[in-house]
């Protein structure tokens, strides 16, 4: 820009004051040069060099703004820039408040300026490293790594006993200290829906809650499909599932879509019936055991449900 400025100054001396047919040469050279449209051109050749504005430069910003609106962003599941935007100044005051977020004065102002497009912008690098949060190697890992993916398009037509995993934290809105889980099961099938609670989050109750659960299944279980917790990924659950004969898949990391089936129980079901209260200690959880034992018999037998994606609703069994 600073070349077509120079430019232009040499050429607006040469074109004022010339014939019509000198300016239309000067002009096809102007623009062959500087590649800008001849009306374009014209305005810029025949206005005093003093009315020329000055574009703006864009607002920079700095290595500090992008590591907070990257905190920010993990904060809110990594939505998208337009409703980050939205939340940001609420989310960036809640942090602060909370001890989780420390910003300067000039840092925290930049931030809450920053526009839904530059959002996106900045945090395009981040978003290009694979799209998902990145996980301390280990034990974890490995386990993952020896279970198969499936999608939501893998699912095609099952026969029943294939089902979708999922825990629901009753954690009131806050991830310290220990609190109860609902461990919920789906058949992809025919919907049918078995929960119960965990005391603590934990591999081993994840076993046991299993062996609960296949004895009160009406058919056997064939299939486990998790996400890529490591509750759920780890040595524990892997040998279980080997020594019963059930296969084992997971979903793509970050991809709520593929468990679509226990997601959206665990919205109709666990949500609908207890909230989103925290639940600790072992009476809470002796009375949502209680709560889940009936409810399964409502949910099963007398609600209507879709048996598949493809299949038409099914009466209440």
């Amino acid at each position: 820009m600073a070349t077509r400025r120079e430019l232009l100054d040499t050429v607006r001396a040469r074109y004022a004051g010339k014939s019509r047919e000198q300016k239309s040469r000067i002009l096809d050279e102007f623009v062959a040069t500087t590649g800008y449209h001849r009306k374009h051109a014209v305005r810029l050749l025949t206005q005093p060099r003093d009315s020329v504005a000055k574009r703006a430069g864009r607002r920079i910003y700095d290595e500090a703004v992008r590591a907070a609106l990257v905190l920010v962003w993990e904060t809110a599941d990594r939505i998208c820039g337009k409703r980050l935007k939205a939340v940001l100044p609420i989310l960036v005051g809640s942090m602060e408040r909370h001890g989780h977020l420390h910003l300067d004065e000039e840092v925290r102002e930049r931030l809450l300026s920053v526009s839904a497009a530059t959002i996106d912008r900045l945090l395009s690098p981040v978003r290009e490293k694979g799209g998902q949060r990145r996980r301390r190697g280990g034990a974890s890992s490995a386990i993952r790594r020896q279970v198969p993916v499936r999608t939501f398009g893998d699912w095609k037509d099952p026969c029943p006993g294939f089902f979708e995993g999922d825990l629901v934290a009753h954690c009131g809105g806050s991830m310290a200290g220990s609190f109860v889980h609902t461990f919920l099961l789906t058949d992809v099938a025919s919907g049918w829906t078995e929960g119960v609670p965990l005391l603590v989050r934990e591999q081993g109750l994840v076993t046991e809650a299993l062996t609960t659960l296949r004895a009160r299944l009406p058919m056997a279980l064939r299939g486990l499909d998790t996400d890529n917790d490591s509750v759920f990924m780890n040595e524990i659950l892997v040998a279980y599932c080997v020594e019963h004969g059930i296969e084992l898949t997971r979903s793509r990391p970050y991809r709520k879509n593929d468990q679509a089936w226990i997601e959206q129980k665990n919205g109709a079901v666990v949500r609908r019936l207890v909230g989103y209260d925290r639940l600790a200690g072992v009476a809470a959880a002796q009375v949502l055991a209680r709560l889940l034992d009936v409810a399964r018999l409502y949910v099963n037998f007398f609600q209507p449900s879709f048996s598949s994606a493809t299949r038409p609703v099914t009466a209440p069994r």
